[in-house]
């Protein structure tokens, strides 16, 4: 129930967002258009979200940042590179053995994430976007996994917003599963926010 909470507030969120920028769009040159000789987009910006599945029975949300390049390769399409840092802080849980104290603390999750993909705006301003690659766990031995890094992927949906000057806001939500940190775990799951300041290298 607290997962289908936030789930409906990150939702009520982006669908204000997107009308923001259907309103932009009256006024504002659409960004996926302005480009200047189909220059490189940067944006760098602050990540948070919260966990999904068995990875919420132990760590509450997660906060961080990425910084992010978009290559135009044709109209309204551009291959992404992105990379960036994410901390999933540990709640108290109950264990369920037997003898022992019946809470403990997890620690952190620290994750770097790589991450390559497609970026597509099928209408002004707004875009869909899939990316796929890598989360190497940064502090692998403080959480007892044994695995180094896991496979990852993020669908996404995102609005960008013109602010002059070939200057923008990027803010968009994901899905991102990653594969098993340890070898008889499951997936580690979250939705995602990200709100970016973007801008075209000129």
């Amino acid at each position: 129930m607290k997962n289908l909470s936030k789930i409906t507030v990150l939702a009520l969120a982006f669908a204000g967002l997107t009308f923001t920028a259907k309103a932009q769009t009256t006024t504002a040159t659409p960004a996926s258009s302005t480009r200047t000789n189909q220059a490189i987009r940067l944006s760098i910006g602050p990540d948070a979200g919260f966990p999904v599945g068995s990875l919420s029975d132990t760590h509450n949300w997660n906060l961080g940042g990425s910084i992010q390049a978009d290559f135009p390769i044709a109209t309204g399409l551009d291959v992404t590179a992105n990379a960036g840092f994410n901390n999933f802080f540990g709640k108290n849980y109950n264990t369920g053995l037997l003898g022992g104290p019946s809470t403990v603390k997890a620690p952190n999750i620290d994750l770097i994430p790589v991450k390559v993909g497609l970026k597509y705006f099928p209408v002004e301003n707004f875009y869909v976007q899939g990316e796929a690659g890598a989360s190497f766990i940064a502090n692998k031995n403080k959480i007892g996994a044994d695995q180094s890094a896991a496979f990852t992927y993020a669908p996404q949906i995102g609005v960008l917003f013109p602010v002059g000057n070939k200057n923008y806001i990027d803010a968009g939500i994901r899905y991102e599963s990653n594969t098993k940190f340890y070898t008889n775990g499951s997936s580690n799951n979250f939705f995602g926010i990200r709100v970016a300041y973007a801008f075209d290298l000129k």
